[in-house]
């Protein structure tokens, strides 16, 4: 039993390490798409993003099939999927193939992800479940960057199109190690709620939709606020059709069990703040310190040392030192080290990049791991697809804030810097040069000697609007914990089993 447990932990760590990368592996082929494709930059935004929300809409729905057909079964369907749609950018490579690609790779990714966390609190008894767990959020939290790098990596002896193979062959190589994992389901056999998945799929999809718009049309757009009113409106009617269903996709009655709210919460916070400071990462280490593509992902692996590790320990140390004391250790390590952030300065090295970003890391994994678990075990076992499909809508939805707040607060605050101080160049440069640093570095390279100047100029006004948005983000995790540590009951209640 215990080594086909230890199998089943293998084959879905796997998976999600799969699923967790595919959304942020394409980020470095952006460059030779483009030059390959000739894609727009919007149709660029949509190859990263009709990924993500095509899953983030159909988490709850993938969760609650796997409940009621079989976790194993929604698992390998999702995997197939997921293989057979990775294929499609690569037979049709035109920008609206791939976006048509990634979008159905999203659904099959929204049935794995939740089969992945459900498979196991469903084989581990509850005595057990916090390690794996903790191996599970572990190796959710390091993919992303497991996803830049391997792709960085193929880029360095392939074309784009070598990603997309990759994907197929370890998503249909999967799909097969899936056949021989033990499999569960809800006994109940309850019908699925299929007007319950079609509300929730609305309310996410307008939300991600106008978080993911935000970045390059604002936050006053007419369009990004008509999607949230869409996203809000829907969501409220899901309530309430919820609340009247006799067998609901989603009780909302979990959300009346504090610890179950506060594990959700938490887990938004986290990936709001990782994908935010992600975002900031790279930009310096790629434009400001000149790295490129490979050189990038090898400097930001250590985040995914300092994330598995901890969630490693977590059956050791949530027992023992319960949820409040482990949440708040741990976004004090964040808020920490996004506040050390704020020193960084244009001739910093990279091992002042490196300091704050272990503890920031650190941080991460140990607060991942004990919010998933809150969040897993409020909920009855026949349910665990649903529980699993939350905590997943929970990080698709904190990670498009963090990158729609983020990429809003630096680029306010790199036109306030940058502005006093491009006085001695043309007007038409001063407009261009304020919008980014990526666009005046562009400029820079076509002046000639002044180029210099206008380089460092840009630069000191992206560090230090990568530091006031740093503090931005500091304070923003210094709210949650106060919230989960002094101004709710759900960290009392976790704590004192």
């Amino acid at each position: 039993m215990r080594r086909s447990r230890g199998w089943l932990l293998t084959v879905t760590c796997f998976c999600v390490l799969l699923v967790i990368s595919a959304m942020i592996a394409l980020n470095t082929a952006l460059g030779d798409i483009a030059r390959d494709t000739l894609a727009t930059q919007a149709q660029l935004t949509w190859i990263v993003d009709a990924y993500t929300l095509a899953l983030a809409c159909l988490l709850l729905l993938g969760g609650a099939l796997g409940d009621r057909y079989g976790r194993r079964g929604a698992l390998i369907t999702g995997l197939v999927i997921f293989g057979a749609a990775s294929l499609i950018p690569v037979c049709f490579d035109t920008p609206t193939g791939i976006i048509v690609g990634r979008a159905v790779t999203g659904v099959g990714a929204a049935l794995v992800l939740p089969a992945t966390l459900s498979l196991l609190t469903g084989a581990y008894p509850r005595e057990e479940r916090n390690k794996a767990v903790g191996v599970w959020a572990g190796v959710a939290g390091a993919g992303a960057i497991v996803g830049f790098l391997g792709a960085g990596l193929l880029l360095e002896v392939s074309t784009w199109r070598a990603i997309f193979w990759a994907f197929t062959a370890a998503a249909l190589a999967l799909a097969l190690a899936a056949v021989s994992i033990a499999t569960s389901r809800d006994e109940n056999g309850t019908p699925i709620d299929w007007a319950g998945g079609v509300l929730i799929g609305i309310a996410l999809a307008a939300l991600v939709l106008g978080l993911v718009e935000v970045p390059s049309r604002g936050w006053t757009d007419a369009l990004v606020w008509g999607c949230f009113g869409v996203s809000a409106a829907t969501a409220v009617l899901f309530v309430v059709v919820e609340m009247r269903r006799r067998h609901p996709l989603l009780d909302v009655g979990f959300f009346r069990r504090a610890d179950f709210t506060a594990g959700v919460i938490a887990v938004m916070f986290l990936f709001l703040t990782t994908f935010g400071y992600f975002f900031l990462c790279m930009q310096h280490l790629q434009l400001v310190m000149g790295y490129g593509a490979i050189k990038t992902a090898i400097a930001t692996a250590p985040m995914a040392v300092f994330v598995l590790v901890p969630g490693l320990l977590t059956y050791r140390i949530l027992p023992r030192f319960g949820l409040r004391l482990v949440l708040t250790t741990g976004l004090v390590l964040m808020a920490s080290g996004l506040f050390w952030m704020r020193y960084v300065d244009v001739a910093a090295s990279y091992w002042d990049l490196l300091w704050p970003m272990i503890v920031m890391s650190s941080g991460v994994g140990v607060c991942t791991a004990p919010a998933t678990a809150a969040i897993t075990g409020a909920v009855p076992d026949d349910k665990q697809g649903v529980a699993s499909a939350v905590n997943d809508a929970g990080r698709e939805v904190g990670a498009a804030i963090g990158i729609a707040v983020t990429g809003s607060v630096l680029a306010a605050e790199y036109t306030r810097a940058i502005t006093p101080n491009l006085g001695d160049f043309p007007e038409a440069i001063r407009g261009q040069a304020s919008e980014s640093l990526a666009l005046a570095l562009a400029i820079a390279e076509t002046l000639g000697p002044a180029g210099g100047s206008l380089q460092l100029v840009a630069t000191s006004a992206f560090v230090a609007a990568m530091g006031a948005t740093a503090t931005v983000l500091a304070a923003t995790v210094e709210s949650e914990r106060w919230w989960s540590g002094c101004g709710h009951p759900a960290v009392t209640v976790c704590s004192s089993r």
